[in-house]
């Protein structure tokens, strides 16, 4: 469904400088110094309305996450989230994320979240899904050494696919889940769609992967 758009937004996100960064390209290589955070980088890619990013942060205050959202009427309902929750360890970014490399600088990141992504299922957009080997190069290059992608679908079609696609990439299968819920696992932070699916009884897929050294 496409988001209603927000004239009032673009004052919305330079209202609140804490929590978004309208400037993002300048911090590459210096994210670590944003806010005088010193802790680990966790990005989620598809932000969304921010429930996901903001679990996590109240979970986890020693991790400074980053959350991208390109839909400027959905990051909004992110900031007013992240508002109201008073989280100082997230900063959120209105950007497309095809090119990484301009954000962010080699081995800067710890962690990559992919949450419920565009499945993209005709085969002619095969190079948006950002499971793709485009994307893959992207993370490998800002991730650590030791970092790792988390990723979670519905989509079976799209987990498939992305198995393949890590493992052609020679990504290593850390964890593979054909039904997330099932593991019953506490530190699990559900996303809004996560929450919609679930209720419907569809399996939630996850793995987590880990790039060639």
């Amino acid at each position: 469904m496409r988001a209603r758009h927000k004239p009032w937004a673009d004052d919305y996100l330079k209202d609140n400088p804490d929590i978004v960064e309208l400037n993002p390209s300048e911090y590459k290589g210096k994210w670590h110094d944003l806010k005088s955070f010193k802790k680990p980088i966790h990005l989620e890619i598809g932000t969304g309305k921010g429930q996901f990013i903001e679990g996590m942060a109240n979970q986890h205050s020693d991790i400074h996450f980053v959350g991208i959202e390109v839909v400027k009427s959905i990051i909004v309902s992110a900031v007013e989230k992240v508002s109201e929750s008073g989280r100082s360890n997230i900063t959120l970014i209105n950007e497309n994320a095809q090119d990484l490399s301009e954000l962010f600088a080699d081995n800067e990141v710890d962690q990559i979240y992919l949450n419920f992504s565009d499945p993209w299922p005709k085969n002619r957009h095969e190079k948006r899904r950002l499971t793709y080997k485009t994307f893959l190069d992207q993370y490998q290059r800002i991730l650590k050494p030791n970092g790792e992608l988390v990723m979670k679908t519905d989509n079976r079609g799209l987990f498939e696919y992305s198995l393949v696609s890590f493992s052609q990439y020679g990504c290593r299968l850390e964890e593979v889940s054909l039904d997330l819920h099932q593991l019953e696992d506490p530190l699990n932070v559900m996303t809004e769609y996560e929450e919609k699916f679930s209720a419907k009884g569809q399996p939630i897929y996850r793995c987590r992967v880990s790039f060639p050294v």
